[in-house]
Formats: structure tokens, sequence, C-alpha cells
């Protein structure tokens, strides 16, 4: 992964952000939380899901279905656009979702800062 870029500016912050997402692998999630942290903006989770919001157009893909808040709940799922539900995409890769929450989500739990 390349370095950093400055967080305070959006366009880099996206990019990097989109760059994180995009080597969760298949059958695991993180957390806007974790995603911020590993850019170095460790309060910046809602920022992750803003930019998140405005992944689904994005090429190469951004695999935001394995972004979950830390409880492992999807919160983001509402912004989902309606022919590609985030629990369908997650129970696709083997995830089990029950009640809108990552069954077993500490041992799928991806960790950027430790992964990377």
């Amino acid at each position: 992964m390349s370095p950093v870029s400055d967080p305070l500016r959006p366009a880099d912050f996206a990019s990097d952000v989109f760059e994180v997402v995009r080597v969760v692998p298949k059958g695991r999630v993180t957390t806007y939380g974790a995603v911020a942290n590993c850019l170095g903006a460790k309060k910046a989770s809602r920022r992750v899901g803003w930019v998140l919001n405005k992944s689904f157009s994005v090429a190469p893909a951004v695999p935001a279905h394995r972004v979950v808040n830390r409880l492992g709940q999807l919160t983001g799922a509402m912004h989902f656009p309606k022919d590609r539900p985030m629990a369908s995409m997650l129970e696709a890769e083997g995830v089990q979702v029950q009640d809108a929450t990552v069954v077993d989500f500490k041992a799928l739990f991806w960790d950027p800062m430790t992964e990377l």
C-alpha cells in the first residue's frame, strides 16, 4: 500500500479509504473506525462511512459491504443499492448475518493496522 496522503484533503482521504477497503479479504469484515485509524485519522470513522456511501460507482470496485460498525452491525446497509443488499453480499462470501449483525464478528474482524 502506498503511503497515506494528507487526511485533510478530501480527494486524498477518499482514495486512501478505497485503497484500504479494497484489500479487506473476502469472508472478513473491518470497521469504519479501523479504516480511519489505519489512515491516521482515528476519529474519522463517520467520514469513512460518508466516503463509502459514494463508492458504488467507483472503479475498480470497492467492497464497501465488508465495512461494518464497531459492534459488527450493518449500519451502512440503508445506503446500498437495492440490487446489491449489504447483507446478501456478505452472505455470498460466507459471512453469516443475523438481525443486521455479523455473526461471530470478533473472529471475522480484519484489522488493517495488523494485517497491512
